[in-house]
């Protein structure tokens, strides 16, 4: 409000100052945590995807090798044997058993965890599909190693990804959970369990089999250091819970 003198009397009289043309209001910055959070998101996911799928890769360079299996394998091939389904099928299925019993067990799956199912069984049923029949041990040796270090690779990469466990993983952390047992304990008994059963149906254990259980600690353990994916500025939610590491690293 200004101030002016009027001529005739001398009186002081107030003028209004007309109002201040609002100022137009700026569009809402994007915030540097949501910035920095969609590398970092697209990162875990493909490493999510390129893992599983090389874990189903993997899979199937040992089945050609025929020189002996992972332990869930001998498993799915014995199952495959006896329903005549591809064992990239049977894997699904079992995996798809495999995660129901992760209600009583209380364990929350994550999307890593329903991935898994799906997509290491396809992969597998690809790669069988395109692979020739390996014949003579010059050719079976290779693939045999091959296929266990690409395995421990597939492993580090999908577990750093921390979408959750895959759901064979998932079923042994939650035994230890609900029984109190060594994850090691827990782990000798259900892989035993499952090879034996796969053995019976006319699953392949042999050299392979031992060999891939005595390396696949060192691997993943190798593999996990090399594909740990930095922390963000705040906690991303989209991992679920679960202690996959320790029941792939413990021997």
């Amino acid at each position: 409000m200004c101030q002016a003198t009027s001529p005739a009397g001398g009186h002081t009289l107030s003028i209004p100052k007309p109002p201040k043309a609002a100022k137009p209001s700026k569009a809402p910055k994007p915030s540097k945590t949501f910035e920095s959070h969609q590398p970092h998101l697209a990162r875990r996911l493909i490493q999510l995807y390129v893992g599983l799928a090389l874990y189903g890769v993997s899979s199937g360079l040992l089945v050609v090798s025929g020189l002996g299996l992972e332990p869930w394998n001998v498993l799915h091939q014995g199952l495959a044997e006896l329903t005549g389904m591809s064992i990239g099928v049977v894997s699904i299925f079992i995996g798809a058993v495999v995660l129901l019993l992760w209600i009583p067990l209380r364990q929350r799956p994550g999307l890593g965890t329903v991935s898994n199912v799906f997509v290491v069984g396809l992969a597998m049923d690809a790669t069988l599909a395109l692979m020739p029949d390996a014949h003579g041990l010059g050719a079976r040796i290779p693939l045999l190693v091959a296929g266990i270090v690409l395995n421990g690779a597939a492993t580090g990469l999908y577990i750093s990804a921390k979408f959750g466990p895959g759901p064979r993983d998932g079923l042994m952390t939650g035994l230890h959970q609900r029984t109190g047992r060594s994850i090691r304990l827990m782990r000798t008994l259900v892989e035993v369990a499952v090879v034996v059963t796969g053995f019976v149906f006319g699953g392949t254990v042999g050299v392979g089999t031992v060999l891939y259980a005595l390396a696949i600690g060192p691997l993943a353990q190798f593999f996990l250091r090399l594909f740990a994916v930095p922390a963000p500025p705040a906690r991303d939610t989209a991992a679920a819970g679960g202690q996959p590491e320790q029941a792939i690293l413990q021997p």
